[in-house]
């Protein structure tokens, strides 16, 4: 009888043990779903900050201070005086009124608002997890190393701002890239937990896919956004508005082929836009290589339904980036373009996730 009991017992705590855990998961994983869709909605609202060229627009970085918007007609006038001694204002818009102002002050306000609530969102609940023990010491370890890319995006930020504030009238592209990327990176890490914990638990990989194909595809999907970045930091998509040819031409008729193989020509618009172009082909290229082993191979039939999960958002974006280009980079156009990148990059981390699930 006692044996019993003690049986009964032990399996008792053992389920509690369970049910807390798995509570416990649930919790962290809407948490970390919030923060990657807050990420998300930075990267769109910070790419609209851009195409509307409202980086500069506070130029200034207080911590704590800068929560606050202008509150008075005085504050507004002090702000915009600031605006007014960079040469973004004095060489492209000093005409602008005061009324312009506060169209793109409000943009680059609300982008560093969404950082400094991700960070809030992020930490104390990250602290409660500490305190209570919930989370495993590598668990531990990956979301502060979070945290701190976290922190280390909003110093990036402001050493991209600062770029445009002496002799420039906008940003360096290269330090843009550098603040997109990692805002993609802390997405991608935040999402790929989200895995762990929630999504996809169930999943189990018969057969890997061979050569590390989609690590290779998101790796390239990651260089095609720093590109990317290139094309919207030199305006670089303004210029031939015209596929699949630039302007009758494979090649830009600006420049000479042997131009595309110095580092210069990271700095020249239409090279950009060409290099965007083709490694887009070269990304339908593995992505086709990908798929067709998955169909062609019943071991990868759980595959399947992923592989068209990348491919209906491959083509989205393929569509996009073509009239993106036809349409000279057209704000609205560009924006969803961009958050057809997002979206590119979620599906392609579930195809690399169910790739690395372990029986």
């Amino acid at each position: 009888m006692i044996k019993l009991y003690l049986f009964i017992f032990i399996n008792i705590y053992f389920l509690k043990m369970h049910l807390n855990k798995n509570q416990n998961n649930k919790f962290i994983s809407l948490w970390l779903l919030l923060i990657t869709f807050l990420v998300a909605l930075i990267i769109i609202v910070g790419g609209l900050t851009r195409l509307t060229d409202s980086g500069l627009s506070i130029t200034k970085w207080d911590l704590f201070t800068g929560i606050f918007p202008p509150l008075s007609l005085d504050d507004w006038k002090k702000s915009f005086l600031l605006y007014k001694k960079i040469p973004e204002y004095k060489l492209i818009n000093p005409t602008m009124t005061l009324e312009q102002y506060k169209i793109i002050y409000w943009w680059e306000y609300i982008h560093r608002l969404l950082g400094r609530l991700v960070g809030l969102i992020y930490i104390i609940p990250l602290i409660y997890f500490t305190f209570k023990k919930t989370l495993n010491k590598s668990s531990l370890i990956t979301f502060y190393l979070i945290f701190f890319l976290i922190l280390f995006q909003g110093l990036i930020g402001w050493y991209m701002v600062k770029s445009g504030l002496s002799e420039r009238t906008d940003v360096s592209h290269y330090r843009l890239a550098l603040h997109l990327t990692l805002a993609f990176v802390i997405f991608v890490l935040l999402l790929w937990n989200y895995f762990k914990y929630k999504a996809y638990q169930d999943l189990n990989s018969y057969r890997k896919l061979p050569f590390n194909l989609p690590i290779f595809f998101i790796c390239l999907i990651f260089l095609q956004i720093i590109i990317g970045a290139f094309v919207s930091g030199l305006d670089a998509g303004q210029i031939y508005q015209s596929w699949p040819l630039m302007n009758k031409s494979y090649f830009p008729d600006d420049s000479n082929l042997k131009d595309l193989f110095s580092l210069n020509s990271f700095n020249t618009p239409s090279l950009v836009q060409f290099i965007h172009r083709n490694l887009a082909y070269i990304i339908i290229l593995i992505f086709i290589i990908t798929a067709t082993i998955v169909f062609k191979n019943k071991d990868f039939t759980y595959m399947r339904a992923t592989i068209l999960l990348v491919f209906a958002s491959l083509s989205l974006q393929i569509v996009l980036g073509i009239f993106t280009v036809l349409s000279g980079a057209q704000v609205i156009l560009a924006s969803v373009h961009q958050i057809g990148s997002i979206i590119l990059v979620t599906t392609s981390l579930i195809l690399v996730f169910k790739n690395s699930k372990k029986n």
